[in-house]
């Protein structure tokens, strides 16, 4: 499954973001940029439902992932 999305927070570690895909926690996901090397493998570490919205934190599994904070 695939899904277009816009992070709400990023940081080295973590990331947040809004989904209608089924994540729960401890799921695995996969997130890419917009450059091709843009990518980073996490794991599900918290799920918000809110307003029939959902909101997932993740952490990155490989340590700081730095494209996720540049502009």
């Amino acid at each position: 499954m695939r899904e277009a999305t816009v992070m709400q927070f990023a940081g080295m570690q973590h990331a947040i973001f809004i989904t209608t895909l089924p994540l729960e926690f401890s799921d695995k996901v996969r997130l890419e940029g917009r450059r091709k090397n843009d990518l980073a493998d996490a794991t599900v570490v918290g799920v918000q439902h809110h307003d029939g919205r959902k909101a997932v934190a993740v952490k990155f599994l490989r340590g700081p992932c730095t494209w996720v904070t540049e502009r």
